[in-house]
Order: C-alpha cells, then structure tokens, then sequence
C-alpha cells in the first residue's frame, strides 16, 4: 500500500470510511465552488468518484490520496496524480491536484500534500489545471514553483483554464 507521511500528514489509498466525509467535503458549496460547473457532490456521486480514483491507482500505478491529519485521524480531502482525460489537448500529460474541505483551508495543508505528492511522482513533467481566478489554488501552485504554460477552455464549461507546469527534474522540495 502507497502511503507518504509529512510532519502532519499521512497520504493514503482510499478506505470505506472516508465515503462520509469525502461527501461532505462535495456538499460543501465553498469547495465545489472551482471545480467543474461548481456544483456540489451528493454520496452517491462521491462513491463512485473514489472508485474511480482507486481505479486509476491500479491502472496506472498513481492517483489521488486521501489526505489525513496525523494529529486527529481527520479525512482532510485529497490531492495526488491524475491523467486530465477531459482536456486532451494537454496530453500527454499527468497532473496534480488537490480538494480540501473548508476548515482546512489556510493552513498550509494543501501545499505540505502537494510537495510530498510531487516528490512521490515518477514522471519527468507534471501539470496543474486551475480555474482562472481561483486564486488559492494559484497561490498553492506559485508555492510549487510551478509556472504557466497557456491558457484554454474547459471543453464542457467553456470557461478559462490556466495550465502551468512543473520539470520534476529540476524541483527542489
């Protein structure tokens, strides 16, 4: 089993007790606020987004932690490795990212799961793909030291997408 520690950390494979608070971590209108058409999540559709993410583990050797809190046992959200199937105009390509519940939010958490995740990544080039103006994710991915690439259109939502990236050969963690 994959797992990373941090000093306040663990990042893991998913278990069925993280179906919960992953789901309400979706519900959260906060968190969902970037992502896709900023809807939120219901249970149903957080089961089967786990299952695929644990798929892609398997298949690919890489894919999304769950991130907990060491000092509390506290499902945090995730971050990890990713292929972005929905923008193939990237590919090929890996890419990182990350989705934190609110009351973990300005905490350095994210950032601290993100370098561990690229120390952990196997591939020479990672990206990252973030909503234009989502502005705590483009603090996290300054903090990587990852730049920008180009900008596009999410090919559903059709709204701006800065693509930025990072050569793994060349990062300091």
């Amino acid at each position: 089993m994959t797992e990373i520690r941090t000093p306040r950390l663990l990042l893991r494979r998913w278990h069925d007790d993280d179906l919960a608070p992953m789901a309400d971590i979706n519900a959260d209108p906060r968190v969902m606020r970037w992502i896709d058409d900023g809807s939120v999540r219901d249970l149903d559709h957080t089961a089967e987004a786990i299952e695929r993410w644990e798929e892609e583990w398997d298949e690919e050797g890489f894919g999304l932690f769950a991130v907990e809190l060491l000092a509390s046992g506290e499902l945090a959200g995730f971050t990890g490795l990713s292929v972005p199937g929905f923008l193939p105009e990237v590919g090929p390509a890996v890419a990182i990212s990350w989705r934190l519940g609110s009351p973990f939010w300005g905490q350095g958490y994210a950032s601290e799961a993100a370098h561990a995740t690229l120390e952990f990544a196997l591939q020479d080039r990672i990206i990252s793909i973030s909503r234009v103006g989502d502005h705590a994710s483009e603090n996290i991915i300054r903090k990587l030291g990852m730049v920008p690439e180009r900008e596009t259109t999410h090919p559903q939502y059709a709204y701006p997408l800065q693509i930025h990236t990072i050569d793994l050969t060349e990062f300091q963690a």
